[in-house]
């Protein structure tokens, strides 16, 4: 036995060998034909994946996931990358970027054998969460038949969860964020072996205030390292971000000279000329007549993309409504973006954090109701739409004061889109229907007044002043737009910093309060030093109140210093005192005279010139309104024919009476049965009742004979009258027995004659 054992175990060793060898040859011949390939030369030969210099298992693994044939910046990057040089990679949007970084990050691996004992050896960074999502799927599937370990980290996830596993991952996908706070405080996460950095979407990642997060990930990254960078434009912070992190780096995609990328040739563009408060009007108009179609919508602001989703569905346009913006909760947001990806028919409305890099397939029409930031943002959210040669269009809202500085602004970057006319009668209003939801609703009412002061604030914070102008807009028209009975008054507070403050780190922002506590502190100690004298006012303005709603009331005004939302630290509701008009209010001066004195006093005299009072209710807004107010004569007749209504009025009561009888007829039928059975224990009570008298009157018969016959009365004692019985006054009735008649025996001659009358006349 011993030796069959030694004879297995040298061939296995033999054969385990002789695969080492094997594959050690496969990547010396791999490495052959990338050391040889010529970028000038191989180009145009190299169209499929399969004449790439990759292993066996990546192209197996691409196959089952339907990848064959490469994209022009597949065949421009990936053969460099797999050289190992570093890359500065920018195309159109939808022309497969993932891929043409995922490959050569796989192959790196592979060749430098790493196993799940190496640590960190691959690092992929993107600017959102859904596009990290993608990534990490894409990676799933052409990697499933390698043996590296690869993990997603993004923000609204298990942090402890995550630092447990996240230092035995190979390959590592997420935000900058979620990476540089593992980068930070994760035990056992070590960078030293790192072969591979990708930056996807780049310069969206610098434009959502994420360069600490970059800068501090960086810095923990080894200098030997090969990375790719990845974006569909060119911006002077991305060429900053490429010289600190990339080292001769080739340039692949557009030329420098050309500052933004084109959009997709099999796009139709369109633009129409619309008044701010025709927005929501033309947007449920085309989504009422496009009911057959896959519908991206963007919003310049969460807040507006809530307020139009919570009012169409409760309109019901006919199609499946979903939204998708970037406080809402993880699970919610991949949620959405599975569900909006395999509807076949379907209206998303969302805000930029959709606009990179997200493929979602078969999009007809990507509308943007609010006018981009700039050109690159354009061409971010259009090219969601008519991605890998399918057919799209879109559909640009510009305002009157928006058109001349955009359309220059699109055409400077070779972008012509064309103008679309939209006629009156294809148009229709939901104005009352959304004044009604705001009357109705304090809910709906306070988010469209949030979503009117985050447009306003979005307006107001772009840099491009020749486009957007906030001075211009029609706040009252808008507001009314909206549902809203009034615009909300704003303030704006100024700075542009909502970015970097939205994504500073938590705890560092409670560290700046606790050191401003300690300077105010230092402050107090220091003016006792000095010998200040502090008076009970002086105290009073510095006492907190420490009660249960002071701090949540502060926080609600805004008389804190800060506000409930980030998003909207720039302005504020504004809070003044009421202006008082001296000829609308009331005299109070003392009557001068016994009649104005008498109807001052007198109720009956004082209201007989303002009419009889009524009970009024007042509504959120502080309007008055009678209890009971008649519906409008319109309205009547928009409702329908008269005769209808009646009929389905009396339709309604009758159902209603029915009801009502039958409820009526079990309670008649309940009291029937509790009266007769209370009848029948009252009979029950009398013939129980009746027995009883009839044995008590037998036992005072029989002791009545018994005393007639024992008792002996004396001479002048004379027995007392007994009185009858109610049988002894009845008639005597004769009773027929063998045709005998009893009588008594006459004693006299009148009884004589009495019963000879008796008997000639029976």
């Amino acid at each position: 036995m011993a030796r069959k054992s030694g004879v297995r175990s040298k061939s296995t060793q033999a054969s385990r060998k002789q695969s080492r060898e094997k594959e050690e040859e496969t990547f010396r011949k791999l490495q052959e034909r990338i050391e040889s390939y010529d970028p000038l030369v191989d180009e145009k030969s190299v169209s499929q994946f399969s004449d790439l210099p990759i292993t066996d298992s990546t192209l197996k693994g691409l196959k089952e996931a339907s990848f064959v044939s490469m994209t022009d910046i597949q065949k421009k990057t990936i053969p460099l990358a797999l050289k190992g040089e570093d890359l500065m990679g920018y195309a159109k949007t939808g022309s497969g970027k993932t891929l043409a970084f995922l490959i050569p990050t796989i192959e790196c691996l592979i060749r430098n054998k790493i196993t799940e004992f190496d640590g960190l050896a691959a690092l992929i960074i993107s600017p959102t969460r859904e596009l990290a999502v993608q990534i990490f799927e894409v990676l799933t599937k052409i990697g499933k038949y390698n043996t590296f370990s690869a993990g997603l980290v993004t923000g609204g996830k298990d942090v402890k969860y995550e630092k447990e596993r996240v230092s035995r991952m190979n390959v590592l996908v997420g935000t900058p964020g979620r990476i540089s706070q593992h980068l930070n405080e994760a035990v056992g996460m070590e960078t030293s072996n790192l072969q591979m950095l990708v930056l996807d979407e780049a310069d969206r990642c610098l434009d959502m205030g994420f360069k600490k997060q970059i800068d501090s990930i960086l810095g923990h990254l080894p200098p030997t390292r090969q990375t790719l960078l990845f974006s569909a434009t060119q911006s002077e912070s991305v060429r900053d971000l490429a010289r600190l992190s990339l080292t001769n780096p080739k340039r692949i995609g557009v030329s420098s000279d050309q500052e933004i990328s084109a959009t997709p040739d099999t796009l139709e563009q369109f633009y129409i000329r619309i008044p701010l408060d025709e927005k929501l009007d033309v947007l449920w108009s085309f989504i009422k007549s496009h009911l057959k179609s896959k519908i991206l919508v963007f919003f310049s602001s969460s807040k507006q993309v809530q307020y139009t989703y919570e009012t169409f569905r409760t309109l019901q346009p006919g199609i499946s409504l979903m939204k998708l913006y970037g406080r809402n909760k993880q699970t919610s947001r991949l949620e959405t973006t599975v569900k909006f990806s395999q509807a076949q028919y379907a209206c998303l409305f969302a805000t930029d954090i959709v606009a990179r890099g997200l493929d979602f397939p078969a999009i007809d029409w990507v509308i943007q109701v609010d006018c981009p930031e700039d050109a690159s943002t354009y061409v971010h959210r259009v090219g969601r739409a008519a991605r890998f040669g399918r057919q799209g269009k879109s559909l640009l809202m510009l305002l009157p004061t928006e058109e001349e500085g955009m359309l220059k602004r699109l055409s400077a970057n070779k972008i012509e889109p064309k103008f679309m006319n939209i006629k009156q009668k294809n148009k229709k209003t939901i104005r009352p229907q959304l004044q009604s939801l705001c009357f109705k609703d304090p809910l709906m009412k306070n988010l469209g007044q949030r979503a009117f002061i985050s447009y306003f604030r979005a307006v107001y914070i772009q840099k491009d002043k020749d486009v957007f102008n906030v001075e211009a807009l029609p706040s009252d028209k808008y507001a009314a737009s909206l549902g809203l009975p009034g615009a909300p008054k704003i303030k704006i507070k100024g700075g542009t910093a909502g970015k970097e403050k939205k994504n500073a780190s938590r705890k560092l922002v409670e560290l700046a309060k606790l050191d401003d506590d300690g300077e105010q502190q230092q402050q107090q100690q220091k003016n006792k030093d000095d010998g200040k004298v502090r008076t009970k006012y002086d105290r009073m303005f510095e006492r907190k109140n420490q009660t249960v709603l002071s701090e949540q009331y502060l926080h609600m005004t805004g008389a804190d210093g800060e506000g409930t939302d980030e998003e909207e630290d720039f302005m504020t509701v504004k809070r003044q005192d009421h202006q008082l008009i001296e000829e609308e209010l009331p005299d109070l001066s003392v009557p001068v005279s016994k009649r104005q004195a008498k109807k001052a006093l007198s109720k009956k005299a004082s209201i007989a010139s303002k009419g009889n009072p009524s009970k009024l209710k007042f509504d959120d807004d502080g309007v008055a309104h009678a209890i009971y107010e008649l519906e409008d004569e319109e309205d009547f007749k928009k409702a329908g024919d008269a005769r209808d209504q009646k009929a389905a009025f009396v339709l309604k009561e009758s159902e209603v009476m029915n009801e009502a009888d039958v409820e009526d007829k079990a309670t008649a039928r309940e009291k029937r049965q509790e009266k007769k059975r209370r009848r029948k224990e009252l009979e029950r009570q009398a013939r129980e009742e009746e027995e009883d008298y009839e044995s008590a009157d037998d036992n005072d018969n029989q002791l009545t004979a018994d005393l007639d016959r024992d008792l002996e009365y004396s001479e002048d004692e004379q027995p007392v009258a007994k009185k009858p019985k109610w049988f002894e006054t009845q008639p005597v009735r004769p009773a027929a027995r063998d045709n005998l008649v009893e009588i008594d025996e006459p004693e006299t001659l009148e009884d004589l004659e009495s019963l000879t009358a008796r008997l000639l006349n029976g």
